[in-house]
């Protein structure tokens, strides 16, 4: 097996710890994660002043010269396929994709090609350094196969380590625009009824949950109250479309990123999105208050109308506050002119 090899020496003051002590002085370039240099230590892969040592806890001082072997990465066994990205940005260590309606985001029974990591492979090539051993890029996040918008994707361990404890910590900020049947208002007074639902300042509606994988369907998730995972969806007005209003698009954001979250939390409340076939179902609307080109639009529009519109993070190599915004799509903007026009 082709290895590299991966020489420094220990700085002052280490800590006490060898494993803690590899974490804080092995060069940025090498790109070795905390999880993949205990790997490497309990594999042997690591040397202290020549002796190789596979104790996490063995102690350390200033200027021990340390040696980790490294195999090189391995190929996945995912193929790589030109499909054309659209790149919003790229640098050494990870990608931001605005990833198209109908692109699955990684390989499965059901969908082994055409993936947005098929893609990725053959777009980023040997920049891939490699993800927790194997030449792949690092998924940390997930949109739907039908959901537009942005998604970040690390290219390197580390910044695949640092990218998901930001997601597991919920500090990633998420925005999404929605195109809903009816108008979420705290003046609505079927909402107060609503379990799991209230109102903030702002007229801004939270559902709180817990979230789960349905008993008898396996492909949707349900709203709990008691186990499952915890679940909070933020959402506000932006436009409502008809007289009276009957739709409406909506901002939504993520506490939480859970499965389906912002379908299953919406048609919880009452506002299931338009063209979801699996919780928004096909609503009937009033032709006096939308028009009969607004019905057609909303019973015709071929996906979950949802697109994640806004992402931003902090680098996890550089530590630079990284925003990036994607425009609606233009299937969406095509609805919401409809609706936008009325009867």
């Amino acid at each position: 097996m082709a290895t590299s090899l991966v020489s420094f020496q220990i700085n002052a003051d280490p800590p006490a710890r060898l494993d803690k002590a590899l974490s804080r002085d092995v060069p940025v370039e090498a790109s070795l994660s905390r999880t993949r240099l205990a790997r490497l230590l309990d594999e042997g892969c690591v040397r202290v002043n020549g002796l190789v040592v596979t104790n996490a806890k063995a102690k350390v001082a200033e200027e021990d010269h340390i040696e980790i072997t490294v195999p090189v990465a391995d190929e996945s066994h995912i193929g790589p396929e030109d499909i054309p990205l659209d790149v919003v940005f790229e640098d050494g260590d990870l990608i931001v994709i605005n990833k198209p309606a109908g692109m699955v985001v990684h390989p499965a029974p059901g969908t082994p090609n055409g993936t947005l990591v098929n893609a990725l492979l053959h777009h980023c090539g040997d920049s891939l350094s490699g993800v927790g051993g194997v030449q792949r890029p690092g998924i940390v996040h997930r949109i739907d196969k039908d959901t537009s918008g942005l998604l970040v994707v690390a290219k390197s361990d580390r910044a695949h380590q640092g990218l998901a404890a930001q997601f597991e910590k919920h500090t990633v900020e998420r925005y999404y625009n929605a195109v809903v049947y009816g108008v979420p208002d705290a003046n609505d007074p079927r909402l107060r009824g609503v379990k799991g639902v209230n109102f903030e300042p702002g007229n801004i509606m939270r559902i709180t949950t817990h979230l789960a994988r349905h008993k008898t369907d396996r492909q949707r998730q349900a709203v709990l109250f008691q186990g499952g995972r915890h679940a909070v969806t933020r959402a506000r007005i932006v436009e409502g479309f008809g007289n009276p209003a009957v739709a409406a698009l909506v901002e939504c954001w993520l506490e939480t990123g859970r499965t389906h979250q912002i379908r299953v939390h919406m048609a919880h409340a009452g506002h299931g999105l338009v063209g979801d076939p699996v919780y928004g179902g096909r609503r009937k609307l009033s032709e006096k208050a939308i028009g009969v080109k607004g019905i057609e639009a909303t019973r015709g529009f071929p996906r979950q109308a949802l697109h994640a519109a806004v992402l931003g993070f902090e680098h996890p190599v550089s530590g630079e506050n990284m925003r990036f915004e994607a425009p609606i799509p233009q299937d969406m903007a095509d609805l919401i002119a409809v609706l936008r026009k009325g009867p």
